[in-house]
């Protein structure tokens, strides 16, 4: 259930998505797409750091029962993308990789947790554009990002 970010990069990275629902970045799916009555709150997302807090009962509870994304920006950046770095590779467990661009990829989200579980049929995680146009159709099975 862990994800490599790796290629042309100055660091590659393992990401756990199971821990996760425990990090402030993470949105509700339903609430990813809609449009921010104010553009600073999406740019605030990947200014905040996770926190390491204790969680409620009913926090716990809803955790169990939404689904949640996670933006990829934070955890491409820490990768370090090499200066001619143009392009994220998503390379599946099915064999049937998807490249996209660098930005599309920095700009999109990751989703970890459907229903409260993770994604052990099809994951570890799924990746949708930021503008939720592949909502229906999410890029899936996503083993390791290699960037190119």
């Amino acid at each position: 259930m862990i994800v490599m970010i790796k290629g042309n990069v100055g660091y590659p990275i393992t990401l756990d998505p199971t821990v996760w629902i425990f990090d402030d970045r993470k949105i509700e799916l339903e609430k990813a797409f809609i449009e921010r009555e104010v553009n600073k709150d999406s740019e605030s997302i990947f200014q905040k750091p996770p926190v390491n807090r204790s969680i409620s009962k009913m926090e716990g509870e809803e955790y169990l029962k939404n689904s949640y994304v996670i933006p990829l920006h934070d955890f491409l950046n820490n990768a370090e993308p090499k200066a001619n770095a143009k392009e994220a590779e998503f390379i599946k467990n099915n064999g049937k990789n998807e490249k996209i661009s660098l930005e599309d990829a920095k700009n999109g989200y990751l989703l970890f947790s459907q229903k409260g579980k993770p994604l052990c049929e099809d994951g570890p995680v799924h990746f949708y554009y930021k503008d939720g146009s592949n909502q229906d159709n999410p890029i899936k099975h996503i083993k390791e990002i290699h960037i190119h």
